[in-house]
């Protein structure tokens, strides 16, 4: 090569060096808009082998920049993402997937603003009893600590409309604080009914007081008022307010149960509802097992299938992560979870919470 041509390579080599960031930059961008990526679970597992059937979009690598106590028992997570660039959108209601360092997989919602794209806030209650996860959190999280999340996704739509009425129990406030803020920000008619052990085990609530005043917003402290009074709550709703409700299971039963004919109804658990156990006693054929087992009626298809098969896959016991995934020869599914999609709904479930709509499944296990 002459030295009257090696500059004009040089530049040439720039200039494609320079489309190639740019293009994988714009890939990056419309990958991060999309509302499949990342794919809402984590790798299917077929097996307890360990055996897969595809990849799914590895998680992002993430810093935990701080670490708060907005409320007794509660720790806020602040998030920045390890590589530069924008972190994906989200809307209200979503939730991150967080895989702690034992490899649990825990869904927390997303409480921070939307508007951010460099970092995620989430927060947990303490639950000394439960299934591990918060426990980890508050004891092995720290500032300083890095840590994996899939998502976000949201299975907890905020919808338009003219009016809100938001029901929040505890630690149940962080999908619906972004809300309050939208709603706020749109305009809309709103109010919250706020409720919780006491005040001090009430996170943001300095913050959901200021946001709308008690004319909006009403605190019922257990220690200090008892139970909220539903049947007086509703007796003001607007004709066809949208109302979005997360807590525990006791008081998702008790709006369900006494909210009116005129008002559309959004929830989000912390578990699988009543309609997750029980439809009566199946069988599962374990095909590569060459055994046969009985789920009764107040068990799962994981239960029955732990004892049989070594290094069964599976994480959040909740039909929320998808690590329990596996593949159905024969039957009909019941399918309780809140993560497939209808295309893996045709010939997968999730056994930690699906059944079978019939007398027997046989599974590729």
């Amino acid at each position: 090569m002459s030295r009257a041509t090696l500059p004009r390579t040089l530049a040439l080599t720039a200039s494609l060096a320079a489309v190639a960031l740019v293009t994988r930059r714009a890939l990056r961008k419309r990958i991060d808009r999309s509302p499949l990526w990342p794919m809402p679970a984590l790798e299917d597992p077929i097996s307890g082998t360990g055996e897969r059937t595809g990849t799914r979009p590895a998680g992002i690598r993430m810093l935990v920049s701080g670490r708060d106590r907005p409320a007794e028992g509660v720790v806020l997570l602040h998030l920045e993402a390890m590589d530069a660039g924008d972190l994906p959108e989200w809307q209200p209601g979503a939730h991150l997937d967080l895989v702690l360092p034992s490899g649990l997989v825990r869904q927390y919602s997303l409480c921070g603003d939307p508007a951010d794209r460099a970092s995620y806030t989430v927060a947990t209650r303490i639950i000394t009893d439960g299934r591990g996860g918060s426990v980890e959190v508050h004891e092995q999280i720290h500032e300083g600590s890095e840590i994996e999340v899939r998502g976000p996704r949201n299975r907890f739509p905020l919808v338009e409309s003219e009016s809100y009425v938001f029901v929040a129990g505890g630690i149940g406030i962080t999908p619906v604080l972004p809300m309050l803020r939208a709603a706020q920000a749109a305009g809309a008619d709103w109010k919250l009914l706020y409720g919780g052990r006491s005040r001090a085990t009430m996170p943001f609530l300095d913050e959901v007081e200021k946001l709308g005043g008690p004319e909006r917003v009403s605190v019922v402290a257990e220690d200090e008022d008892g139970l909220p009074d539903l049947a007086r709550w509703w007796a003001d709703v607007p004709q066809g307010a949208a109302v979005y409700c997360c807590g525990p299971e006791g008081l998702l039963g008790a709006v369900e149960g006494s909210l009116p004919d005129h008002c559309s109804l959004h929830v989000e658990r912390f578990a699988p509802g009543a309609g997750a156990g029980g439809s009566g006693a199946f069988e599962v054929e374990l095909r590569k097992s060459g055994t046969t087992v009985t789920v009764a009626a107040d068990s799962t298809i994981l239960a029955a299938v732990k004892p049989l098969v070594k290094n069964v896959s599976y994480s959040c016991e909740q039909g929320f992560c998808g690590t329990c995934q596996q593949r159905v020869i024969e039957g009909e599914i019941d399918h309780r979870d809140e993560l497939l999609t209808d295309s893996e709904r045709g010939d997968s479930l999730l056994i930690c919470v699906s059944r079978a709509a019939g007398e027997r499944l046989v599974l590729d296990l």
